[in-house]
């Protein structure tokens, strides 16, 4: 009788590892293709998993919570459609990426694949301790041995020793009077202790709070953070929004917002100053070829994520519209896949969704700065015309630009801001979208 192994998918070109968060099947169900199985975790997103065969779950091997590396396998599926006991057998089954059949002779390669693994985690298994491939692979490369590896206290699940954890041992073990330039460090220890008074409330961090509270501190750390500001009068856009609005919303479907247009003025902004588009590694400056942006979406539980719309310089207005209202979407339903919030080079934060002036938000790393926009109010201007100055009223937003100080300085930072205001204040009205 033949069987199907399913393996934990690979979400990613940087993800080594996920963590099962539930199962939608058990043992014994009956499945059909495309069926979700399961839900599972990454550090970069959640994903729901499809079942890519049709058959009977025979086995489930690691429940919810356990995180699983990837190509492991996490399931067996009998084909023959029987629940019972069934010994695998080569036969055809579909690959989980490709969508082809297997060979017998690609079967025993996968086999051996997965026992060279279990013969690798041996090397770095102590007294009962897993360790993922990712932190295996980082104590090899830093001479950890399995001794030193043991005594490295874990913060992951069941105490498991998790990508920070290792870093953060590292950065004490090698301390030095004075860092290199961009090296990264670990999770920040607690500075003061924290009581719980009689009529708190206590609440448990969930999964993505946890790793956004990690990476904000990272970010301070890493980076000296520098912010200017300055206000844009958008009087045009606002007109020609309101023009626009609704045409577009009968004919698209879609939502108009300002949004798109901020994400074009930075992206032309970024392609005049390429050393904003850039990420520091070490002592060296790597200049993105890519405009990536990211746009920071508040989803329901209160959690933010940061899509990314690629090469965004590249695309019309109407594209970046489309393109967003996808995102934002996907992202508030948790439709999100792995590629969409990878690769960005830049970001975007909109305070003025919440009727903010402005904000100084926090790099995401490894970008170099991140561009706040403001909530857009009627204002009296002194306008200057041929007979005279005037004072009218105009639509002003404020901007600010978060910046990482080591290779972003205030010259660089404020032509950068003085840019986006530009392609800003000189949007063309006359344009149809």
């Amino acid at each position: 009788m033949a069987t199907f192994n399913l393996v934990m998918p690979k979400m990613g070109e940087s993800v080594q590892e996920a963590t099962i968060t539930k199962w939608f099947k058990k043992a014994g169900d009956t499945i059909e293709e495309e069926d979700v199985l399961l839900e599972i975790a990454t550090d970069k997103v959640d994903s729901e998993i499809p079942s890519p065969v049709d058959g009977v779950i025979k086995e489930i091997l690691f429940e919810e919570e356990a995180i699983v590396p990837v190509d492991e396998i996490i399931a067996i599926i009998d084909l023959d459609g029987k629940s019972g006991e069934t010994k695998a057998e080569p036969a055809e089954q579909k690959d989980f990426d490709k969508g082809k059949s297997d060979t017998t002779d690609e079967r025993a390669k996968a086999e051996q694949k997965v026992s060279a693994k279990a013969d690798k985690k041996e090397e770095y298994t102590t007294e009962g301790r897993f360790y993922s491939p990712l932190v295996k692979n980082i104590a090899q490369k830093e001479g950890i041995k399995a001794d030193e590896l043991h005594s490295i206290k874990g913060t992951g699940h069941n105490g498991r020793v998790r990508k920070q954890d290792i870093l953060s041992y590292i950065e004490k073990r090698d301390a030095q009077p004075s860092k290199t330039v961009g090296q990264a460090v670990g999770r920040a220890q607690p500075a003061v202790t924290v009581t719980v008074n009689e009529g708190d409330e206590v609440i448990q961090m969930d999964r993505m709070r946890k790793m956004i509270a990690e990476n904000m501190v990272l970010s301070k750390q890493i980076s000296p953070h520098v912010t200017n500001f300055i206000e844009v009068d958008v009087t045009g856009i606002v007109m020609w929004r309101k023009k626009m609005k609704d045409e577009f919303k009968k004919r698209e479907n879609q939502k108009l917002t300002y949004m798109p247009i901020f994400i074009e003025a930075a992206a032309k902004a970024l392609k005049d100053h390429k050393g904003v588009n850039a990420s520091v590694d070490n002592d060296k400056i790597i200049l993105r070829k890519n405009i990536n942006i990211g746009i920071a979406v508040a989803l329901p539980s209160g959690n933010l994520i940061v899509p990314v719309i690629k090469n965004a310089d590249q695309k019309s207005l109407l594209g970046l519209t489309v393109d967003l209202n996808t995102l934002a979407m996907n992202a508030r339903n948790n439709k999100l896949s792995p590629d969409d919030i990878q690769g960005g080079t830049f970001t975007i934060s909109n305070f003025g969704t919440f009727g903010n002036l402005t904000g100084t938000p926090i790099i995401n790393q490894p970008q170099v700065a991140i561009l706040a926009t403001g909530t857009i109010e009627k204002k009296p201007a002194v306008l200057e015309t041929p007979t005279g100055d005037v004072i009218a009223i105009r639509h002003k937003m404020i901007l600010g630009l978060t910046y990482d100080h080591r290779i972003v300085d205030g010259a660089l930072g404020g032509v950068f801001l003085k840019s986006v205001a530009g392609y800003l204040e000189n949007f063309d009205v006359n344009q149809t979208i």
